[in-house]
């Protein structure tokens, strides 16, 4: 009565059926094991109810499903799978072995399937439940496979997808193995909140507010990151239905509705939102993935979701008070009629003389002028048995060795932090503090990634940076390319990174930093899958952006005309890399025209 369809994109997706189904078949220890990304070995081993000989072998069959017992079961679905297309779209692309047991029989059966066919069945020594390994993925779709992304990429798809599931269990224990490496081991709990922190880290549950809400359309529970801690980059965003995870742009605007303007532009706040409804009142089968549901009272779905978000950032967002009645509170003094009490004893004097010029008095005797160290101020004799000190310039031109080889500081000024304003021919030069930065990175970097020659600023200390496990994949799978743009990451943990250095021109502040690696993350999971050409123009435009974003701010005149020198030597010191304007000239009779 319902076709899937394909279900079989990439090795996420036999990672996600083959968890589905172990799940649904009662396990309560579930392991994955991946070698080469999926492309060479994807296992999923479960201590479930097992099959039957039987059931092994018609569970490859298409439209074969044993979690149905009637048509009318189709309204009221509580497993994650259901329709029997599964296995069999697993067995049409790649190798499979499947063993199983179920409890009270003695032996197991094994169960040989490719490319649709049966290639022969057995009885084997198995422990109860099902262990079935997919090998040779697309073996006989070169076109398919071909097209697969790297094994960072393809790893990053299975990691998230192993995470869907696992967070809609905590009381499951799961792991993920690649290529012998353990990406996550997580233990059963009763809490989602420890399921949460044992996946996606201890940093995020600090950062969490807990949610409730019940109405006569579902239950609500679940938890939402504070704003000051959401993130640019798109991640952590989760909504589950009756133990499933499902995509929701319509309530995904729903939480951002009850976040408007507390967010910095362009941020995402985290959130874990588990919704309990009726089963007949939504209908799972309208996407080939089961990824996308369409409820009955959706509207008022959206209601809930933003009153409840609502309600927690008002309980979360209580504000401190100033305790007037602290016993403990220091006394400030009122410095009303008795000030004079606080005044000093006795107010230090400053001798000064206005008329000294060590230039004019070069050769001459030059008696010290001190106070408190021996010397008398204003007295050729000496004191202590000290003789007069004589000075000679061994240079009488020495203001001259300097002319007219500083850097004009006096004609710049930097206004506002933003523009820096200076002389030109015609006028006043007015330049884009930012923009200016940008260009001259932009040119930086393309000569980084074209002939290697980059730049790093090393940071005091390191600064750690948890990005999770997705994260590090992303920056392990781009580690050259930001190696030669000027960045000097290693790897600290499974999910953490140390940024020990930086591209000379960004700030290695540790906030800063921070801030930055959500940023470069951000940027690299764009699809740059591009002519080589295009691709580092693109990261090279993409990185200066970052950089002139959050780089210091200029901090002396000197700096602004190292910054406008260094502009004006670019090949096009006019425009950015996305042709905005750089510098606009202010004619003299523009100016004249004001007075």
């Amino acid at each position: 009565m319902i076709a899937a369809g394909e279900v079989v994109q990439r090795p996420a997706s036999v990672v996600k059926e083959l968890m589905e189904n172990a799940v649904d078949a009662g396990a309560t220890d579930i392991k994955v094991v991946i070698a080469d990304a999926g492309r060479t070995l994807i296992q999923v081993i479960d201590n479930g109810c097992g099959m039957t000989p039987d059931d092994a072998v018609l569970c490859f069959e298409r439209h074969a499903t044993s979690k149905l017992a009637s048509a009318e079961d189709l309204h009221h679905i509580l497993t994650f799978g259901f329709r029997g297309e599964a296995l069999a779209s697993i067995a049409a692309v790649a190798e499979v072995t499947l063993r199983t047991r179920i409890a009270g029989e003695e032996a197991g059966v094994e169960v040989l399937m490719a490319g649709s066919e049966n290639k022969g069945t057995r009885e084997v020594s198995c422990p109860v439940g099902t262990n079935i390994a997919v090998r040779n993925l697309f073996y006989n779709i070169p076109a398919r496979r071909k097209f697969l992304k790297s094994d960072n990429v393809e790893l990053r798809h299975i990691v998230e997808e192993f995470q869907r599931v696992a967070l809609t269990r905590p009381d499951i224990a799961f792991s993920l193995t690649h290529n012998g490496r353990e990406i996550h081991v997580v233990k059963a709990t009763q809490s989602f909140k420890f399921r949460i922190q044992d996946l996606l880290g201890t940093g995020l549950i600090g950062e969490l507010m807990d949610i409730e809400a019940t109405t006569s359309i579902a239950t609500l529970r679940g938890y939402v990151g504070k704003p000051e801690s959401a993130r640019k980059a798109l991640g952590n965003q989760f909504f589950f239905v009756n133990g499933r995870y499902f995509r929701s742009p319509y309530l995904h605007k729903a939480v951002m509705k009850a976040y408007e303007n507390l967010l910095p532009e362009g941020s995402t706040p985290s959130y874990f939102i588990y919704l309990d409804v009726d089963p007949g009142t939504v209908d799972v089968n309208i996407h080939p993935t089961k990824a996308e549901i369409k409820f009955e009272e959706e509207s008022l779905l959206f209601q809930t979701v933003f009153a409840a978000v609502k309600e927690a950032m008002g309980r979360a967002s209580v504000a401190g008070s100033i305790e007037f009645d602290n016993p403990e509170a220091r006394d400030i003094p009122v410095m009303g009629t008795q000030f004079q009490e606080y005044r000093p004893s006795s107010t230090p004097t400053v001798g000064v003389d206005w008329n000294y010029n060590p230039f004019e008095q070069a050769g001459e005797e030059m008696p010290v002028q001190a106070g408190h160290d021996g010397w008398s101020a204003g007295h050729d004799e000496p004191i202590g048995g000290l003789g007069t000190r004589h000075y000679t310039d061994p240079n009488p031109n020495y203001g001259a060795l300097f002319e007219d080889r500083t850097l004009p500081t006096a004609q710049v000024l930097v206004v506002q932090g933003k523009y820096i304003l200076t002389q030109s021919a015609s006028g006043i030069m007015v330049v884009h503090i930012r923009r200016a930065r940008e260009r001259l990175l932009t040119d930086r970097f393309l000569k980084a990634l074209r002939e290697n020659a980059h730049v790093t600023q090393t940071a005091l200390f390191p600064v750690q940076v948890n990005v999770g496990v997705e994260g590090r994949l992303t920056l392990d799978e781009h580690a050259e390319t930001l190696r030669r743009l000027g960045f000097d990451l290693v790897p600290f943990g499974p999910d953490t990174i140390a940024v020990n250095g930086v591209p000379e021109g960004y700030s290695a502040d540790a906030s800063t930093v921070q801030t930055m690696v959500q940023d470069i993350l951000l940027i690299l999971s764009d699809d740059t899958q591009t002519l080589p050409e295009v691709m580092e123009q693109s990261l090279a435009q993409k990185f200066a952006v970052l950089g002139a974003s959050v780089g210091d701010r200029l901090s002396s005149p000197l700096e602004a005309q190292r910054l406008v020198d260094a502009l004006l030597q670019s090949e096009n010191p006019e425009f950015t890399a996305a042709g905005r304007r750089i510098i606009a000239i202010v004619p003299a009779d523009e100016i004249e025209k004001r007075f």
